[in-house]
């Protein structure tokens, strides 16, 4: 662990980020997760996301994290199986979170599948709360059908 560094989550890291996050039980990625919607994302969230490397560089953890002016959010929290439980997920949030302190921004949420008991044991663990009392809705977004009656 002592030649760990966690450093800003940058474009040319996506390769590096997607192969973990495809490597870890839990972490699901979909048509969000193309490298141009990274990009886009890192680009409007300059400095917030962050990726923890070994010391040939390999990426051994990720995270994103954005805000939208009001609250923070975090996607894709990740460590290499070898070095889980050792405290490097808590450094990758921590980077976050303090971005998102330095922004003014009062309140993070995370997206955690309900089955993902690994991940979760992991955030009720680290003080993060199930308040319970809402709920995540989401519909896709699709460009309407142009209107060719008129």
């Amino acid at each position: 662990m002592d030649d760990i560094r966690v450093r800003e989550f940058m474009a040319h890291d996506y390769t590096g980020a997607v192969d973990l996050w495809s490597s870890v039980e839990g972490i699901s990625l979909n048509e969000s997760d193309t490298r141009e919607a990274i990009v886009a994302f890192l680009d409007r969230n300059p400095g917030f996301s962050a990726v923890a490397t070994d010391g040939r560089e390999e990426i051994v953890g990720a995270v994103l994290c954005g805000h939208n002016g009001r609250s923070g959010s975090l996607h894709h929290l990740a460590v290499a199986k070898e070095l889980q439980r050792g405290g490097l997920g808590h450094r990758l949030v921590d980077f976050c979170l303090l971005r998102l302190a330095e922004a003014n921004i009062p309140r993070c949420n995370i997206f955690v599948y309900t089955n993902n008991d690994v991940g979760n044991r992991f955030w009720l663990n680290y003080g993060w709360t199930d308040p319970a009392t809402w709920k995540v809705l989401q519909k896709r977004v699709t460009i309407p059908p142009t209107d060719r009656s008129g």
